[in-house]
């Protein structure tokens, strides 16, 4: 079963619209877990602007779950995960400015950088995956480089589903193939809905996870936390209960 991993970057964001502690960034995440999340993502950025690095301290003393730690390994971040050792870290290559994150690793022109910061981490015992662009050369040098994972950017997928879904699917299945070939977990993340989970699943069954926050954040304002978490849950079961 591919695990749902809630990002509650958008919970930050409104506590942090306010100041104070409303909405409770850490009771969220307990609350996910709970509700039947597989994991919490965290995408804290150098301004702080959503997650702050105390929240990162905060939820590893508090959850359970799988715990997915996602940015740009600066020197800080870097420190960051030395602190908190969580499950998995997700090598993004986010601009200091950037709203959100738009693109994968250049992983050819980013080689030895990447080797360097995989290695440190694994001598942490910490699992890696760098976010990548569903580009053939930049997956086979994610296995030379030594990732355990790569997560697929699935913006582009995302934004051509309700145009083209076939069209739209098809170089993420592609890369998701090669990478299953090659002996790399695939995670996929970024604009994954209940409108176009269910078909990436269908054609992709063998994700090890889905890292989903502002979609599913979003949901949450209309159908309440709880039932979000299962219906995106169960959004992937019956992917799989299709595929039998």
């Amino acid at each position: 079963m591919t695990k749902l991993s809630v990002n509650i970057n958008k919970v930050a964001t409104i506590r942090n619209a306010r100041g104070g502690n409303i909405p409770n960034v850490t009771q969220v995440a307990i609350d996910c877990q709970s509700f039947g999340a597989n994991g919490i993502t965290v995408h804290p950025r150098p301004d702080e602007r959503h997650i702050r690095y105390k929240d990162v301290l905060d939820l590893k003393a508090n959850i359970n779950v799988e715990f997915n730690i996602e940015g740009n390994p600066t020197p800080e971040f870097i420190d960051l995960i030395k602190k908190v050792r969580p499950t998995q870290v997700t090598l993004v290559p986010d601009a200091v400015d950037a709203i959100t994150s738009d693109t994968g690793w250049d992983t050819v022109i980013h080689q030895e950088f990447l080797t360097e910061v995989i290695n440190e981490f694994h001598a942490m015992g910490v699992r890696t995956s760098i976010f990548i662009d569903p580009v053939p050369e930049m997956i086979q040098m994610a296995k030379k480089i030594g990732t355990d994972r790569i997560e697929l950017y699935t913006g582009p997928y995302a934004e051509a589903y309700s145009k083209n879904k076939e069209k739209a699917i098809a170089p993420f299945v592609e890369a998701a193939t090669l990478a299953k070939k090659l002996g790399l977990g695939v995670n996929a993340g970024h604009d994954l809905s209940l409108d176009n989970l269910h078909y990436l699943w269908q054609n992709i069954p063998w994700l090890k996870e889905v890292s989903i926050g502002h979609a599913l954040i979003s949901d949450a304002l209309y159908m309440g936390l709880e039932k979000t978490i299962k219906a995106y849950k169960d959004c992937l079961k019956s992917a799989q209960n299709d595929a039998k």
